[in-house]
């Protein structure tokens, strides 16, 4: 099989992250979760005892922040200045400041190259809220998962998360660095009233449709 890169956005509790693993291990190939980058980015700004609300002191403080990422078994495996920081990336005080550390500029310049590295040498599916229109927007393989507010707050409920959907879209999608938005030549999907399998079908028939050969 070619080397491909496959580019699925969506907004919180969508759904796209369980479409990009069950995808992934269909097409034998790495499934990275940009969310979590930025996640442990925010990580280690808390750890720093930087305010998230400073554009200028979160930028100063992730430029510092030694970040190494690499696929591993199929997944993103993360270390911030040598630490793992899985066990919190959904700590409560990650979750309320993601978006703010998100939002700032430099920060996304850094974090965008580093995702950039990792799609350089090996076929892998991406999630998040701009790669379909900042990270790669040269891939012919984009798709835009939606649903509505009530089922994703319904969803986000079962995950036992309780971040709130309605601030984080407001602020993903207003803010002036690659805000949250549906690339021009991406399929969208709403999950809304469909079961995974049913998703996962349009997506292959989707990538089928464009010529990528998936297993069945």
């Amino acid at each position: 099989m070619p080397f491909f890169l496959i580019a699925i956005d969506g907004p919180a509790a969508s759904g796209k992250s369980s479409v990009s693993r069950r995808l992934a291990a269909r097409l034998n190939c790495a499934c990275v979760n940009s969310g979590s980058l930025y996640r442990a980015a925010t990580w280690g700004v808390l750890q720093a005892g930087v305010d998230p609300a400073d554009p200028e002191a979160v930028a100063t403080a992730v430029s510092a922040l030694r970040l190494d990422s690499e696929t591993v078994d199929g997944s993103l495996q993360i270390r911030v200045n040598g630490l793992d920081p899985e066990a919190y990336l959904r700590d409560p005080a990650v979750a309320a400041s993601v978006s703010k550390v998100s939002s700032v500029p430099a920060v996304r310049e850094i974090l965008t190259g580093i995702l950039r590295s990792l799609g350089s040498s090996s076929s892998l599916i991406m999630e998040g809220r701009d790669i379909g229109t900042v990270v790669f927007p040269a891939t012919p393989f984009k798709f835009y998962i939606d649903a509505s507010e009530s089922v994703r707050l319904q969803r986000r409920h079962a995950q036992g998360e309780a971040d709130s959907l309605v601030s984080r879209d407001r602020q993903d999608s207003t803010r002036r660095t690659a805000p949250l938005r549906i690339a021009e030549d991406a399929k969208v999907i709403d999950s809304t009233h469909l079961g995974l399998d049913e998703v996962v079908s349009q997506v292959v028939d989707h990538l089928r449709h464009q010529g990528l050969s998936v297993p069945e």
